[in-house]
């Protein structure tokens, strides 16, 4: 954890901008932490819900997709938010609540429908932070637009390392409907911190989306090079969902381990790619997106093969590793290549990105728990298409789409 912070904080430094900018970074960062607590946590609670109504693999899956595609729901409308409306600080405060008693809700639920609807409404609170603040960190820091979206996912990713392990622990003390309880109570705690932190967000003249907002935002994106974009990043999630979806029930179902095990080596497996998300974005600031998403998604898609072929549960488990450290480091990349396309609509643009990511790419849960019907092992065979996918995209995606973010206009 310390080693952590004084990465973020030497990160923070290095951003030579006006102090308002820094200040933001990370009250931001820990925003995201906090807010992402509980979502992150449903990687080991919808599984162990699931286990506990004896649901199959696909069911599992079920669950992820509308989780996710609850999510999906928010994103765009709270990209639309960050661009028109003046007081983006109360926006962001009242995600904190939306998710901490939305879960709470979800804690009290006692069939699957009823779980999975209140889930996914309560993903939206998560779901309308993200492109909320990586918009309004993107539009004050246009020249380091990856190097800020890295800072940002270092609290998401932060939040990892605390709800994995802190949800197995909940699990072998109690039951899933205490573990969530439990962890909505440091969200709920930020939003009441948020409030004081509110009236520090810059604020913009506030305006009315027009309709030639849609229709510049439908030209943008409905080009040859926006639709392989948009697929470009839809595939790339789906491999990262399909393995982080089906590694907790393959390390349980084939390899037996707790739940306190089981989320202690996801937790493991992602926290690399955490803190390798702001030295990717620096990177692709400075040398181009495309060469990173290429590289990141063709490591995976040989990483997840050898998991599914090897016979080795020491191999299998590193391959995986290696697979979600570069998948999730070249995240901001992504985020920043969708910023770079659209020009100034950051916002909006962002709102679109995580919804095709979070929203469409969600089917890969479902599609992994079904290949994995017979052996878990499978999701990742599957996972590996998804990234090889992704690498013939990002190879025909022309250089053009992929501009640095050093070539933007400097200043708030």
């Amino acid at each position: 954890m310390e080693e952590l912070s004084a990465i973020m904080a030497n990160l923070t430094n290095s951003e030579p901008r006006s102090p308002m900018k820094s200040r933001l970074l990370i009250p931001f960062s820990l925003g995201h932490c906090a807010n992402d607590l509980a979502p992150i946590g449903m990687y080991i609670l919808i599984p162990a819900f699931g286990t506990a109504m004896n649901l199959s693999p696909a069911q599992i899956g079920l669950l992820f997709m509308i989780h996710n595609f609850g999510a999906s729901i928010a994103y765009l409308p709270a990209g639309l938010l960050v661009d028109h409306v003046a007081n983006r600080g109360v926006l962001l405060t009242a995600t904190f609540f939306w998710v901490g008693f939305g879960y709470l809700t979800a804690s009290f639920a006692d069939g699957f429908w009823a779980f999975a609807i209140l889930i996914a409404i309560a993903a939206m609170g998560d779901a309308a932070w993200h492109p909320i603040a990586t918009g309004i960190l993107v539009q004050i820091h246009k020249a380091r637009r990856a190097y800020a979206l890295g800072i940002h996912a270092i609290g998401g990713h932060l939040s990892e390392v605390i709800a994995l392990p802190a949800t197995g622990l909940l699990l072998t003390i109690g039951d899933w409907r205490t573990a969530l309880q439990v962890l909505v109570i440091p969200t709920l705690i930020a939003g009441c911190v948020f409030i004081f932190i509110a009236p520090k967000v810059p604020r913009r003249v506030s305006s009315r989306p027009t309709r030639s907002d849609f229709v510049n935002i439908w030209q943008v994106w409905t080009t040859r090079a926006g639709l392989r974009l948009i697929a470009l990043f839809i595939s790339y999630n789906m491999g990262l969902i399909a393995i982080i979806t089906m590694t907790p029930l393959y390390l349980r179902a084939n390899h037996s381990l707790s739940w306190m095990a089981t989320a202690m080596s996801l937790a493991a497996m992602t926290l690399p790619g955490a803190v390798l998300q702001p030295v990717m974005g620096k990177i692709s600031d400075n040398l181009g997106r495309k060469p990173l998403i290429i590289l990141g998604n063709a490591i995976a898609a040989g990483a997840t093969f050898v998991a599914w072929y090897s016979s080795s549960f020491v191999l299998t488990f590193s391959a995986l590793g290696v697979a979600l450290t570069v998948l999730v480091a070249i995240r901001a990349v992504l985020l920043a290549t969708a910023v770079d396309h659209a020009g100034e609509r950051e916002g909006t643009s962002l709102g679109m990105t995580f919804a095709f990511m979070d929203g469409f790419a969600a089917s890969a849960a479902v599609l992994a728990g079904l290949a994995g019907g017979n052996d878990l092992v499978n999701a990742f065979l599957l996972a590996s298409g998804f990234s090889l996918i992704a690498v013939i995209l990002a190879i025909a995606t022309p250089n053009s789409a992929h501009t640095t973010a050093a070539a933007a206009t400097s200043g708030p």
